[in-house]
């Protein structure tokens, strides 16, 4: 079965940084693109951190102006996000998502959402 569990969420005050986990377990995980979403209450979800299949470290999207950054390790099976100087609008529910998987022959790619975590930024 797959499974996306994100961890790491929480309370922070503004200014401060968190780091997400998404631990992913049954498919592929190298194969896939995995990346980080948001929803806060009444407004539609939206990416804040693409990352493709490749392993490595690349910059949040530019809707969070570079503060985050995701990462992923295809040895754990994980990928981070790691949030930096957040700010109140950073608050909502992050949702990790993978896409695949990447690979030309492929005639169906998937798309699996976590559960998500709360991250609530506020004194």
């Amino acid at each position: 079965q797959v499974q996306l569990v994100e961890s790491g969420g929480g309370l922070v005050q503004p200014g401060g940084s968190l780091r997400l986990s998404c631990a992913a377990s049954g498919f592929t995980f190298s194969s896939y693109a995995m990346s980080w979403y948001r929803q806060a209450p009444g407004k539609e979800r939206e990416l804040v951190a693409p990352l493709t299949s490749g392993d490595g470290t690349t910059k949040a999207a530019d809707s969070v102006k570079g503060r985050f950054t995701i990462s992923r390790d295809n040895y754990k099976n994980t990928v981070y996000l790691q949030m930096n100087s957040l700010k109140p609008e950073d608050t909502a529910v992050y949702y990790c998502n993978a896409y695949g998987p990447l690979i030309v022959t492929a005639t169906t790619r998937y798309n699996y959402w976590g559960q998500g975590t709360q991250v609530t930024v506020s004194t």
